[in-house]
């Protein structure tokens, strides 16, 4: 673009995550001057979910980049399982899908921001990237945001901002939010073990349900509590909590090792909320910013990358010719809305329909699996259907921003 004394970057992004660093990569490669503002030192998180699904991988396809994506440490999942009461049964299958990578890809997602990172630093030479630089303020002029401010005092101004930032977001203090409820909170944690798989697997019994990854040398374990409830669990002790998940996963090896105290497990507080307006002149939202999922599905990083794909889609060649893109920000929500909406309510159809219930005691899941469970099992073309949405999503994106050239 045209140099501007008013503008110090074509484009800023708030948050250094899944869809602020995609974006970020994105617009760079249309030629926008991109500044991402990332207010940690480093990406290590805890919490920060790890699977990297085929929708994600295709867009790395898309762009020459996923076989070097696939030369980082990973493990694969490519279908899943669940036991029902003991009973084990095999539920959804990926390994039918026609796609570049037709399996999770299960990735620390620090690991995964490192590559986004290089990749766009290696390639475009207007992406930037600023780590501790936590953003405390929407610079406004009139009714538009023509930037930010960071907590030394430093003023930042670009024609569109991008607050890519998670759930915590001050961009939800701008825009209207609609919170759905999440009844539930989960317990992370690891279990080592001596053998390597590539499942997901379900443990249903009695009131107790648990969600197993395989990361090959250990399992990494979501148990599902009521919201609020951690201290009652920690209050009956490590061992009432050890005899739980034995009862949800008797196969679970070591816990007496793995598990000595609660130091090794971790609390995820559950939203589920989305903003019913995403964007106001010279700012959008994406991401958790615009919309947190429950961990249900481990969906979370890809949507959050489709909407950085479907922002750059409508707005990058038009923000790199120098254009207005007020007019067209309303449009990445429209296209964006709809998955949200049916990925939030299945969510919470799960979390009323089923979790509420079992965590509050008023359903014990006892018997025979329910019959979809069953059909999936008995007829193995079934799982297919299961592994294309959990391949494909809702409204997949693909790359259609312009490519103005690279290093």
């Amino acid at each position: 673009m045209t140099p501007d004394a008013s503008r110090d970057h074509d484009l800023i992004i708030v948050g250094g995550g899944p869809a602020g660093m995609m974006a970020g990569l994105l617009f760079a490669r249309a030629g926008c001057d991109v500044l991402v503002l990332e207010k940690h030192a480093d990406f290590f998180r805890d919490f920060r979910g790890d699977t990297v699904h085929p929708s994600t991988m295709q867009i790395l396809d898309e762009l020459g980049m996923l076989q070097r994506f696939l030369k980082r440490p990973h493990n694969r999942i490519d279908h899943a399982e669940i036991s029902w009461n003991g009973r084990m049964m095999e539920i959804g299958d990926l390994r039918h899908l026609n796609m570049p990578a037709p399996f999770i890809a299960m990735m620390p997602q620090w690991d995964f921001l490192d590559f986004l990172r290089d990749e766009a630093a290696a390639a475009f030479p207007s992406f930037h990237l600023r780590m501790e630089a936590p953003v405390v303020e929407y610079i406004r002029k009139g009714d538009r945001v023509v930037g930010v401010r960071l907590a030394d005092g430093e003023e930042l101004r670009a024609p569109l901002t991008i607050a890519a930032d998670g759930r915590d977001s001050r961009v939800r203090t701008l825009l209207p939010l609609e919170n759905l409820g999440a009844p539930i909170d989960v317990f992370w944690i690891p279990v080592p073990k001596t053998t390597s798989g590539s499942a997901l697997r379900g443990a249903v019994e009695g009131y107790r349900l648990i969600v197993m990854i395989d990361r090959g040398d250990y399992w990494q374990c979501a148990f599902v509590i009521a919201k609020g409830g951690a201290d009652k669990v920690k209050a009956r002790g490590i061992e009432a909590f050890r005899d739980d998940l034995r009862a949800a996963a008797p196969d679970l090896p070591n816990l007496d090792a793995a598990l000595p105290n609660f130091d090794h497990v971790r609390l995820l507080s559950v939203s589920l909320d989305r903003l019913t307006r995403w964007w106001m002149p010279g700012l959008l939202a994406i991401g958790d910013s615009a919309h947190a999922m429950s961990p249900v599905g481990g969906i979370g990083i890809n949507l959050a990358v489709q909407d950085a794909v479907c922002a750059a889609n409508v707005l990058a060649g038009p923000l790199a010719r120098g254009e207005h893109v007020d007019g067209l920000l309303a449009k990445v929500q429209e296209r964006r809305m709809l998955p949200t909406r049916a990925i939030q309510g299945a969510q919470r159809f799960v979390h009323e329909r089923l979790l509420r219930p079992l965590i509050e005691g008023r359903r014990q899941l006892t018997g025979k699996p329910p019959l979809l469970m069953r059909l999936l099992n008995s007829v193995p073309v079934l799982r297919r259907i299961p592994g294309y949405f959990i391949g494909h999503g809702i409204r997949q994106e693909h790359v259609r921003s312009p490519a103005a050239g690279s290093k």
